[in-house]
């Protein structure tokens, strides 16, 4: 392509618009398969022939700002915050598809950067990007580059996995520190300066949760805490499951880096995003079992049992202080940082 930023006839169906197709998208998301039609044909994928009991779908959207931070980009969020949807359900991904909305003005090297972040991403996670679409608005209508995506996943027989299925004695897991993608992102957006440069947590996880599910297969619920961070995630469950979850808040792996960058912010990393972690509510007597499988598996190094399910009153988490008194985890009135995901 002679034109080094996106024009608006990159979205008018014409010339340009193929070329950038062609030399930006399929040449970094091709599956090698001959292309053309407006649906893809998911056996045609190369995804591994096992059967599935379920099949799971998600769609998701992501509008961070800036696009590139430390530790990932756009591209990679879009790629793992799908596929931890899927994982969310005990699913192995077996396909996405991605839809682009690009600004007019945006350097065609920045989305070959975005897109190639993509392919990489989508091959750690096995996994393919088989159908897509791209439109191009006018310059100010946009803030360079959203992207949407929707995955769909199979859920082998007896996983039956959902934040409605927590249970009074169930184990609460962390798979790792938090709030490291929150304050990534909010350092890199505002031009802040940490001891410690703060890294993105952004990573896939299903192979990690198939590792779990095959350790304790009495996983009740599994979340991912994305934005409103870990604290959102557990108010969803017990509200799901209309049960108390108490977590101990000395149990709760949190960086030095983001614990000091937080007291300095005035901001709580309970409630700060994550895009590498997932939550687990597994039986007490599997717990063990569970903790073991995370921490064998690169991603889960860190994970640790940060508290319990209990009968209570319903839909509510408490938070054990290290003064051993009590306080209500609610859920976030508002963002701490928008624009995280």
């Amino acid at each position: 392509m002679s034109e080094d930023r996106i024009l608006l006839a990159h979205g008018d169906g014409g010339q340009l618009m193929a070329e950038l197709i062609e030399s930006v998208f399929v040449s970094r998301l091709g599956t090698g398969e001959p292309r053309g039609d407006d649906s893809a044909v998911l056996g045609g994928t190369g995804s591994q022939p096992v059967s599935y009991n379920q099949l799971v779908f998600t769609t998701d959207a992501f509008v961070v700002e800036p696009i590139f931070f430390p530790g990932g980009d756009i591209g990679r969020l879009a790629v793992c915050g799908t596929v931890n949807d899927l994982a969310t359900a005990g699913a192995r991904p077996l396909a996405l598809s991605a839809s682009f909305i690009l600004e007019e003005g945006l350097p065609i090297s920045d989305l070959e950067r975005i897109v190639g972040s993509m392919a990489e991403t989508a091959q750690e996670a096995q996994v393919r990007v088989i159908c897509g679409d791209t439109k191009v608005v006018p310059r100010g209508s946009a803030d360079r580059v959203y992207i949407s995506t929707s995955g769909v996943g199979g859920v082998a027989e007896g996983v039956h996995v959902s934040g409605a299925n927590g249970k009074p004695g169930d184990s609460v897991l962390v798979s790792g520190p938090v709030g490291d993608h929150g304050l990534a992102v909010l350092s890199r957006r505002e031009g802040l300066e940490f001891e410690s440069e703060i890294v993105s947590d952004c990573a896939p996880l299903a192979h990690m949760v198939q590792s779990l599910l095959a350790a304790a297969p009495e996983v009740h619920a599994l979340r991912d805490p994305t934005r409103g961070g870990l604290a959102t995630a557990l108010n969803e469950i017990a509200r799901q499951s209309q049960v108390e979850i108490e977590v101990v808040e000395e149990a709760v792996p949190v960086r030095p880096a983001v614990a000091a960058a937080c007291e300095l912010l005035g901001l709580d990393p309970l409630y700060a995003a994550n895009e590498g972690k997932m939550v687990v509510i597994v039986a007490a007597e599997q717990a063990e079992a569970a903790l073991a499988a995370l921490r064998a598996h690169p991603l889960g190094r860190e994970a640790a049992l940060i508290g319990q399910v209990r009968e209570g009153k319903p839909g509510r988490v408490l938070l054990q202080t290290p003064l051993g008194t009590h306080r209500v985890l609610d859920r976030h009135v508002g963002e701490q940082m928008p624009r995280i995901c």
